[in-house]
């Protein structure tokens, strides 16, 4: 098997290309579409084109998601696979190019995200596969003057009654001679049927990035291809006045230095000396005043603005009304810093700029906004702007940025060069430049009825706007409100997001303040708003189930009666974990539940504290119900995955602005857990015949509040105020 991830040359793409002697291509365009189109181009059959089929009997799927370790790649495979019966070791994988064919239906763009790739490809992968099998098993029939019905496909093969077979690719010939094409309707496998959709698949790429054969972004290598490396402003939004370079131009191997808009981006034959050099510039920064900004001043700034009225977005029944004729209510302020990314593989691009077009190798989730951005900053038509997508180390949602910095930079670098330019930014540059989960404020109010159980809940969130003044600012944007701001708060459906939570509370009231965007920017990261309204909404419905005497998994049970999946998943829970069971050895623990993406999650996490506050992670537990698991073993890893991620910025991250610039800057001072900080994390997947929902970043979401609840389950201290190693809980190292 062997995973193609880019061409390194114009050369090699073309010839490996789908105009490429030899191929026969078939597939189901995203949305599916029956029209089938017969080229002649090197004599080849082109039907939509998902699928390559080679006189070699190998398959090339076309894959019109990123691989990032979401495991997509794996799961479209094993839909095509499937209805297609191929052999898995013939399967070669290739990033499709960026064609509106391609694009998602969900989004309709070219972009992974949102966890959606498995549940918005299963039908139409399949589809493409069982129209390349029927069209396969109508060559073979009048090859052997038979009929369809008496033939059967197995491993790449079809077979006769008699036993005796033919491969895919010697079939290739008939299909040109007869000028067959895929049918447009085709019936699919029933579950009953599966051979190889839900069972445990390793990852089909996993070999190559085992033996160093795989190709990331930070790779690639072309011919006279040259390195950049930009000096950028310590201080956000900071601009480049003057610069002087004399003292880089010294450096062995340096070719030259310019200003783009990042910064100043010094040229050298090798990355290390274009750091050096790099280092060696002198800039003159216009930072207007940008020093001024720091995580203090936004605190105290949106603590003032959560206790003020804000935006509405949700009021159903009457809390304010509720909360205000009570006699006792709860009232708490949770805080959650900025995240960075802080990807394994940094930020990277490859570019060749030529008169007229542009040549991109990079890992990237947004192609279609990649070719956009830089088509405008080019002045050339879309078409012209070719991007190779490569395997990417990492992403949690900084590969998808909207501006296309790690892009724009390497283009910049490259115009008038007349030969290939790679920018790699330093982990440094990614951590202190980058972009990040926004800093909120969540101000929360709630009251209970007479059996102990929330009545009324006032809850009122302040942070920066994702989506406000993009390309995305119509859809994403509610009456002024950013719905990933709100993500994960609301009960009800909002925006585009056709779910709320799986709570059902009589009075519930949501507001909003979306401050201005400042020298920071803002961006998706891991389970989006999630990732802070998780934290402040089930933190604070343990703070009211122990408030009423309550058991929180109860409380949730109560809570979720109208919502049958989220119930299941909270009744595996209680029965895996052993929850009627007090925790044994003096341990401390805590529950949370989450829905994100339709799929309902949760978590019992069980925690050890010291007299000195140091704590272990002694057992986690965690039930999903992701609808029809397509492939459990890759489930299993991302729940893993996003466990840690979510734990990991519950204990330690936070991004610190002080004077109008990070403090921190690697994986010292913004640390990642380590192995030993983890135990085994106990995933159980719900039988479920519901379609594929997402998986990818689920865990994340109630990792963090579990664990906030299970050191006050252990301790009877409340955290609020997040990181919390920053409250004197230290996980052991």
């Amino acid at each position: 098997m062997r995973a193609k991830e880019v061409d390194l040359g114009r050369r090699d793409f073309l010839k490996q290309s789908a105009l490429g002697a030899g191929f026969l291509l078939v597939g189901a365009q995203l949305p599916v579409k029956s029209s089938v189109r017969v080229g002649d181009t090197d004599g080849q059959l082109i039907a939509d084109a998902f699928i390559k089929l080679a006189p070699d009997n190998s398959a090339t799927i076309l894959m019109n998601h990123s691989e990032f370790g979401n495991g997509a790649y794996t799961s479209l495979s094993m839909m095509v696979a499937e209805e297609l019966d191929l052999s898995w070791e013939l399967i070669n994988l290739e990033a499709a190019p960026t064609e509106t064919q391609y694009y998602s239906p969900l989004f309709r763009e070219y972009l992974t995200a949102g966890s959606v790739s498995t549940a918005s490809s299963f039908m139409p992968m399949r589809v493409a596969g069982a129209r390349t099998r029927a069209l396969l098993l109508e060559a073979a029939a009048r090859l052997w003057e038979t009929d369809v019905s008496s033939l059967r496909t197995e491993e790449s093969h079809v077979y006769r009654e008699n036993g005796i077979n033919i491969a895919y690719g010697d079939l290739i010939p008939v299909i040109r001679a007869h000028r067959l094409i895929a049918p447009a309707e085709v019936d699919l496998k029933e579950s009953g049927k599966y051979r190889i959709l839900g069972k445990p698949t390793r990852r089909i790429e996993a070999k190559e990035k085992l033996d160093g054969s795989a190709v990331f972004g930070i790779d690639i290598r072309l011919p006279d291809m040259i390195y950049g490396v930009v000096q950028r402003p310590t201080v956000f939004g900071a601009k480049v006045v003057s610069f002087e370079a004399e003292d880089a131009l010294k450096v062995p191997g340096v070719i030259k230095a310019k200003a783009i808009d990042a910064g100043v981006v010094v040229l050298a034959h090798d990355y290390w000396t274009a750091k050096k050099g790099a280092e060696r510039v002198k800039v003159v920064w216009d930072s207007r005043h940008l020093e001024e900004l720091s995580t203090a001043g936004f605190y105290r700034e949106y603590r003032e603005l959560s206790a003020l009225p804000g935006m509405v977005a949700e009021d159903i029944g009457d809390a304010s009304a509720v909360l205000d004729s009570v006699e006792d209510s709860l009232e708490a302020v949770y805080e959650m810093p900025y995240l960075a990314h802080a990807t394994m593989e940094p930020m990277n691009s490859t570019v060749m700029v030529s008169d007229d077009s542009c040549e991109i190798w990079t890992g990237t989730q947004y192609q279609s906004n990649d070719r956009t951005v830089v088509a405008k900053l080019l002045g050339l038509p879309e078409s012209a702007v070719t991007i190779n997508r490569t395997l990417m180390g990492g992403s949690f949602g900084r590969r998808a940025s909207k501006s296309a910095d790690y892009v724009t930079d390497a283009v910049q670098a490259a115009q008038g060069e007349g030969r290939p330019v790679q920018i790699i930014w330093s982990r440094e540059e990614d951590i202190r430049g980058g972009h990040y989960r926004p800093l909120f404020v969540h101000r929360l109010r709630g009251a209970l009825d007479d059996d102990g159980n929330p009545l009324a809940w006032h809850q009122t969130v302040v942070g920066q706007s994702i989506m406000q003044h993009t390309k995305h600012d119509p859809a994403y944007m509610v009456r002024g409100m950013d719905i990933y701001s709100l993500d994960g708060c609301l009960q009800e459906p909002f925006g585009v997001f056709p779910y709320g939570t799986s709570y059902k509370i009589p009075h519930h009231r949501v507001e909003s303040h979306n401050p201005p965007k400042v020298g920071v920017v803002p961006q998706e990261w891991r389970s989006v708003g999630h990732s802070h309204t998780g934290i402040a909404y089930e933190c604070f419905l343990d703070e009211l189930a122990h408030y009423g005497g309550k058991d929180p998994l109860e409380l949730r049970l109560h809570l979720t009666r109208d919502h049958p999946r989220m119930r299941k998943v909270l009744q595996t829970l209680k029965k895996i974990a052993a929850w009627d069971a007090p925790p044994s050895n003096g341990r401390g623990r805590g529950v949370a539940s989450r829905i994100y993406s339709v799929s309902p999650i949760a978590m019992a996490l069980e925690v050890t504290v010291g007299e000195d506050n140091q704590y272990t992670i002694d057992r986690i537990v965690c039930v999903v119900d992701c609808g029809f698991a397509v492939n459990p073993l890759g489930i299993q890893s991302q729940v893993q995955g996003g466990v840690m991620l979510g734990l990991n910025a519950a204990a330690y991250g936070a991004i610190d602005i002080e004077n109008g610039a990070v403090v921190q800057s690697n994986f010292h001072d913004y640390r990642p857990m380590r192995l030993n900080q983890m135990p085994d994390v106990e995933v159980h997947i719900v039988d479920s015949e519901e379609p594929p929902t997402g998986v990818g970043e689920q865990a994340t979401t109630p990792a963090g509040p579990a664990l906030a609840n299970a050191l006050f389950n252990a301790t009877g201290r409340r955290v609020r105020q997040f990181p919390l190693d920053r409250n004197g809980f230290v996980l052991k190292a």
